[in-house]
């Protein structure tokens, strides 16, 4: 359990936001697959439903937390920075 903690570690905020919403992506295309009486349950229906679905979540979810934290440090950055005496006049 220590090896995939300290594996999860390495990982920032955007990219462990973007893996679990990959796997959970993933996780509810194979049990729709599962479920669906009219989806053949191959392997390629399962590859390609888990890698579009992993991709899309996973990717998405990742740019979103990625927008935010840059925005956040943005933010953080404009309110250190000294004022300028210029612009009160």
């Amino acid at each position: 359990m220590t090896i995939i903690k300290n594996f999860w570690q390495r990982f920032d905020g955007p990219t462990q936001i973007g893996l679990f919403f990959a796997f959970l992506g993933i996780t509810l295309t194979i049990i729709g697959i599962m479920r669906d009486p009219n989806t053949p349950v191959t392997m390629w229906s399962l590859g390609m439903g888990s890698l579009i679905a992993g991709g899309t979540w996973g990717i998405v979810s990742w740019a979103i937390a990625f927008a935010t934290v840059e925005v956040e440090n943005d933010v953080r950055e404009a309110e250190m920075a000294p004022k300028n005496q210029d612009e009160s006049l």
